[in-house]
């Protein structure tokens, strides 16, 4: 077994999860969760430094933040770390803090389009893009996915065909998971300039989800949508896959589009609330400091998702796995196990949580996506819990 390091992966075990109160362990207790995409560490030693200074310094009133142009002082440490990391230069100005990231995907979508239009969707679809579209009265166009043994990640999308349905039936919005959940693509930068083409082609805007961003592995480099189509797309970001926090409901967005802050103009500046005190500082120190936790933990999660692939080659052979290039999530494909369109239910039976693949669309029928985001010991458990009979 690997060195822990300065940040102990390993030593998670089951009883200490399951203790934990929040969703993913908590609602169903008799299983082991590999479902919602929460890891199961403690969050980084620096955000939690950051939080405690915080409540000890005795102030939760309202933070004055006045010296920050528009936001908390995580905007500032946001545009400095996109230029660091990415190599994408943007202006505070044109951010704004969110609750999460699917807010920011509703806003654009309920300020720019209207009932009945189109919106590209890259399928299986993590399930709140589709909710977000389909409740709205929006329109989903599907990509779906296509495994590609001459990928380097696994996966292709036909955005030649794409380019053809929108000929046929336009659309309004592309909203791109990028790095894709649930299949771990990461999009190139062949990729990504053939969808700046399509979309400049039929009119489109983009709101790009990147939450994913900093979970990539090996060779494989997150590159903003933006960099190729800065003035139609919308970028959400979040600390909370890469570093844990998914709680403290903070996020953030770009509006690299005119036509996106024209219309957030027209509203008024309360409407969509404000950044939590907690949330910001959260992921301030997370973008700030915490580095060197992030590379430790990618490390780690790369090695688990070698390490899926070994078990279910020996315990469920006839489940397909492609290691994902980035995200913590590995999809499942269980068809030819014969147990319908949601496996997830027989996996339950059995001990585990998975998410119920049906839930990303129809796509997702026959399959179901499990979270490797623990210790290595707890992984094997799931894994053999699943190829144990009822």
């Amino acid at each position: 077994m690997p060195s822990p390091g300065p940040f102990d992966f390993h030593s998670v075990a089951l009883p200490w999860l399951h203790a934990k109160p929040g969703a993913k362990w908590h609602r169903t207790p008799d299983a082991i969760a590999a479902w919602v995409a929460d890891m199961d560490f403690a969050p980084p030693p620096v955000v939690v430094h950051a939080l405690q200074e915080v409540v000890a310094g005795g102030d939760l009133g309202y933070p004055d933040w006045r010296h920050v142009t528009g936001g908390s002082p995580a905007t500032d440490v946001f545009v400095e770390r996109c230029a660091r990391r990415y190599r994408w230069a943007i202006n505070e100005a044109d951010t704004l803090e969110l609750n999460d990231v699917v807010q920011g995907i509703q806003i654009v979508l309920h300020l720019c389009t209207q009932p009945g239009d189109g919106v590209v969707v890259h399928t299986p679809a993590y399930p709140p893009f589709l909710h977000s579209v389909e409740d709205s009265g929006r329109v989903v166009v599907p990509v779906p996915a296509q495994r590609s043994e001459a990928s380097s990640t696994g996966w292709a999308f036909d955005h030649d065909a794409l380019d053809a349905t929108l000929s046929q039936t336009p659309a309004k919005v592309l909203l791109l998971c990028h790095p894709h959940n649930p299949t771990g693509h990461v999009f190139s930068e062949h990729e990504l300039e053939s969808l700046a083409e399509l979309a400049e082609r039929h009119h489109l805007l983009i709101i790009s989800d990147e939450i994913h961003a900093d979970l990539a592995y090996g060779a494989a480099a997150h590159r903003p949508m933006a960099l190729h189509a800065p003035e139609r797309t919308v970028t959400i970001h979040a600390a909370s896959k890469a570093f844990n926090l998914a709680g403290m409901r903070y996020a953030i967005m770009h509006i690299g589009a005119e036509s996106v802050r024209s219309a957030l103009a027209t509203v008024p500046g309360h409407l969509f609330g404000a950044a939590n005190l907690m949330g910001a500082v959260a992921a301030e120190a997370a973008w700030r400091d915490g580095d060197e936790w992030l590379a430790a933990v990618v490390q780690h999660l790369d090695a688990q998702r070698t390490l899926l692939a070994s078990l279910l080659a020996e315990h469920l052979p006839a489940v397909r796995y492609s290691p994902p290039t980035a995200t913590y999530l590995a999809w499942l494909d269980c068809r030819a196990l014969g147990w319908g369109d949601d496996p997830s239910a027989r996996f339950l039976e059995r001990g585990v949580r998975l998410s119920e693949g049906p839930n990303f669309g129809v796509e997702g029928n026959g399959h179901a996506r499990l979270n490797f985001a623990t210790s290595p010991s707890v992984l094997r458990e799931i894994v053999e819990r699943m190829s144990r009979s009822a």
